[in-house]
């Protein structure tokens, strides 16, 4: 239940936000002719693609877009929008951009501050809000940003409603609706508490996690407040590394893209776990007892036989990438289970998961959505779940993890392209191309290449499986180097 503390309103007046809205003309924008939509919302260098007037025009036509979605899907129009942010020291500028943007279009912004992701979506979905926006770049480094957009139900925004935010962004708006007033900003920060009882609901009374001491890295970033409290009120022996908001450290050799310094902590401290986040908190990855890396297809395959032994998981049915690991899908076949992919990134997984009614599904990279708890990637929620099948197994994480499958090798590497139209281009390139189709002939049925455009960094990622790891070396380099040297 949303607490019923009474809201407060800040300081943002009607008269300096109309002022800042006053005049919205796409064209004062530098916008590049790429979308601006990527795999996980509008993300880039702060300063470059992501500053204060497109911050505020993103508002004004997200507010536009999501009223009048609302209206014309019966609900009401002027319910409240969602804000919530992470720890990066432009995101508080982002923030007041945005809520003036959305207050111009005359919605209420019930701004959280500083919180993971899913709590913007989970707040989303359980109250009268017509939308969410989250600023983030996930697991990029300090200087990024981005803006993340959910619908009502708490689900990533439709391409379709993308598109028209981004029409109007580049004045192409066909209809836009009149706006009669300003709407007002308030502080909302004790909806924070209700997510975090959200969490622990499913598991309570059934599951504790007392007896269990679990390091957890929050990478400096948006759950350096709720992880440690909902671990340890579920009763776990809590360590926690990089646990204060820092937005010139977030992310910097820590969290999800860096699990040395966890491995080695759950070593030193004899833990049972750790846990690892980036830096909104919407993934996850973890470390067994001996400071192994334990990625998503891991935590798909361990969380799914957990499912699939309480009949909560229809069809045997899981949903992951292109990135899903060959080891990892032929196990779960074994186990009489159905594994499909999607194209890289989570809202294709929720999309696929809707579409086929699956219950669990999620990224190598740690991005898991089971549907039973939420609506989108919730790193907490993860780490609680798998620590709870943890103890319920009554085995290490390490033993699970022996006995589940071993991987095919797998290599990814990046290739950094900052020309952004040079980079979304890519495929077009044809002597990349070309000794893709060499490498794919070469391993025929035993092996995987898969090359991408990221939709989240400035870069393009190579990735190389087979059952043999000289290939995987050898296709990767070459692979690599084609990519260097005809689009870099």
């Amino acid at each position: 239940m949303v607490s019923s503390i009474t809201r407060t309103q800040s300081s943002i007046s009607d008269g300096y936000v109309a002022s800042l809205a006053s005049n919205f003309v796409p064209s004062l924008l530098s916008l590049p002719k790429t979308p601006l939509f990527g795999t996980d919302g509008i993300r880039g260098k702060v300063g470059e693609l992501l500053n204060a007037p497109l911050a505020l025009q993103v508002g004004f036509w997200a507010g536009i877009v999501l009223r009048d979605h609302a209206a014309n899907n019966g609900l009401a129009k002027n319910g409240p929008i969602i804000l919530g942010q992470d720890s990066r020291n432009s995101s508080d500028m982002l923030a007041m951009a945005l809520s003036a943007g959305l207050t111009a279009a005359g919605l209420e912004v019930w701004y959280l501050g500083l919180c993971p992701t899913p709590c913007v979506a989970y707040l989303t979905s359980i109250t009268e809000a017509i939308g969410g926006v989250m600023i983030s770049a996930s697991h990029n480094p300090p200087e990024d940003n981005g803006i993340k957009i959910f619908g009502a139900n708490g689900t990533k925004l439709s391409k379709e409603l993308q598109g028209q935010i981004e029409a109007g962004l580049r004045g192409k708006l066909a209809t836009v609706s009149s706006v009669s007033n300003c709407g007002k900003h308030y502080s909302r920060t004790e909806l924070i508490g209700d997510y975090g009882q959200a969490l622990q609901q499913p598991l309570q009374p059934q599951v504790n996690l007392q007896g269990m001491k679990i390091v957890l890295d929050v990478a400096w970033g948006a759950a350096v407040g709720l992880a440690p409290t909902v671990f340890t009120q579920m009763g776990a022996d809590v360590i926690c590394l990089h646990n204060q908001a820092d937005g010139d450290r977030i992310n910097v050799n820590c969290g999800s893209t860096h699990l040395d310094i966890l491995a080695a902590a759950v070593k030193e401290y004899k833990a049972d776990i750790g846990f690892a986040f980036d830096g909104d908190a919407d993934r996850v990855l973890a470390v067994d007892n001996t400071g192994r890396q334990v990625n998503g297809d891991y935590i798909l395959y361990l969380w799914g036989c957990h499912l699939q032994e309480q009949q909560k998981l229809p069809d045997n049915l899981i949903i992951s990438t292109v990135m899903a690991n060959l080891g990892f899908e032929k196990a779960w076949e074994k186990q009489g289970g159905k594994l499909f992919r999607t194209a890289v990134g989570a809202q294709y997984v929720q999309a696929e998961m809707l579409k086929t009614g699956g219950m669990l599904g999620g990224e190598q990279s740690g991005h898991i959505l089971c549907r039973h708890y939420g609506m989108t990637g919730d790193g907490l929620l993860t780490g609680l779940h798998l620590a709870a099948v943890v103890k319920a197994g009554g085995v290490s994480l390490a033993e699970m993890v022996d006995q589940s499958f071993q991987t095919y090798p797998q290599l990814l590497q990046n290739v950094r392209v900052e020309d952004r139209e040079k980079r979304l281009g890519w495929e077009k390139c044809e002597p990349v191309q070309k000794a893709i189709a060499k490498a794919e002939a070469a391993m025929g049925d035993n092996g995987r290449i898969l090359v991408r455009a990221s939709g989240t960094e400035p870069v393009i990622r190579v990735m190389v499986e087979a059952a043999d790891t000289e290939l995987v070396n050898y296709w990767t380099k070459e692979l690599v180097s084609q990519v260097q040297e005809h689009i870099a």
